[in-house]
């Protein structure tokens, strides 16, 4: 019997979203919620059951995540959720490098003095909350949602579809990646003063300071990325 689709759905694809693509999106909440830890391996009948979504469009949903490497499909067996390794994040960190790179020289050149000053507000304001009461749940919630408009500002400039979802799927694989780390006070003061050198460089319409601090701040992540991933390691053994 054909799964039952939520009414959610339902009104989703209604709105012009494929049931694939509800269904990508219905996985990569999971993962971020912890339902399904990197590592886990499910049937496609248990996807089907957890995410609302029939067999054929989830299949084509997993055909792509398949292609991203978050998972790895066993025929006749089930689905593997990989667990991201050192390879694969260096790819990643690598492949927003080469975007970035070129938005943020693009985003010094066309971004409004408003715009930028609204980003040096809302960090400096989440950096004083962060001061203030340490990790709270809060806390922790505004320095993710800063962490993806930071690096969405940038790579929206370019005003490139194409390069936007590719962007965007490259984040998905990080917030992956991110999900065994505990975010420190520390660690989220280092992210969010980083971006605020790259968006004062901006805002001084600086373009070879905001590539430089930008490329220095993409290197800094991916250390800190890496050194979750040793230690993790280290503590297995």
């Amino acid at each position: 019997m054909a799964a039952k689709i939520p009414r959610k759905s339902a009104e989703e694809a209604g709105n012009g979203r494929r049931l694939s693509d509800v269904a990508y999106t219905r996985i990569l909440e999971m993962l971020f919620d912890r339902k399904l830890p990197a590592g886990s391996f499910v049937s496609q009948n248990d996807l089907v059951g957890m995410s609302g979504i029939p067999l054929a469009p989830l299949r084509d949903a997993l055909r792509v995540l398949e292609a991203e490497g978050v998972v790895r499909i066993h025929p006749r067996t089930g689905i593997q959720f990989v667990k991201p390794g050192p390879e694969l994040t260096r790819s990643a960190y690598q492949f927003r490098s080469m975007i970035e790179g070129t938005a943020v020289a693009v985003f010094v050149e066309t971004a409004s003095d408003a715009a930028i000053d609204d980003l040096i507000a809302q960090h400096r304001r989440v950096v004083a909350m962060a001061e203030r009461d340490g990790m709270t749940e809060k806390v922790r919630e505004e320095t993710e949602r800063l962490e993806l408009l930071f690096h969405n500002s940038l790579v929206a400039s370019l005003q490139n579809p194409l390069v936007d979802t590719s962007h965007k799927r490259i984040h998905n694989y990080l917030r992956i990646v991110r999900l065994d780390r505990r975010t420190t006070v520390p660690v989220a003061l280092r992210t969010l003063n980083e971006h605020l050198a790259v968006l004062e460089a901006c805002r001084r319409r600086d373009a070879a300071v905001a590539s430089a601090t930008l490329q220095a701040h993409l290197n800094a992540a991916l250390q800190r990325n890496l050194g979750l991933y040793y230690a993790g390691l280290n503590a297995a053994g």
